[in-house]
């Protein structure tokens, strides 16, 4: 299961990591946000080891969606030595995260 990454824990396991980060900003209630659920669970099998694959729940982490402006969901950003390098905004095909997240490895 992806990792999940709360307002307690955003300062050590993405702005610290070592690793490029995709972040997915997702709510229980978000029907696109259930659409991509199954894609981020498989990258976070397929980049073990290379990159940090992580869930915040808006809703229980208010504080990192206000630090990043997130007012639509899904939206998943792409983080890379504690700055966004790149975002998608919207439900996406699969292939549309992995090239983002390989830009960055």
């Amino acid at each position: 299961m992806a990792l999940e990454i709360t307002d307690a824990n955003f300062e050590e396991l993405v702005l610290k990591s070592d690793k490029p980060v995709m972040l997915d900003f997702w709510a229980v209630w978000c029907g696109p946000c259930r659409m991509i659920a199954p894609i981020v669970e498989e990258m976070h099998t397929e980049y073990e080891g290379r990159a940090v694959i992580g869930k915040v729940d808006v809703d229980n982490n208010p504080e990192v969606a206000v630090k990043y402006g997130i007012r639509n969901i899904p939206t998943v950003l792409f983080v890379k030595n504690g700055e966004v390098a790149d975002k998608q905004v919207g439900a996406a095909p699969k292939h549309v995260f992995t090239a983002k997240m390989d830009a960055l490895l």
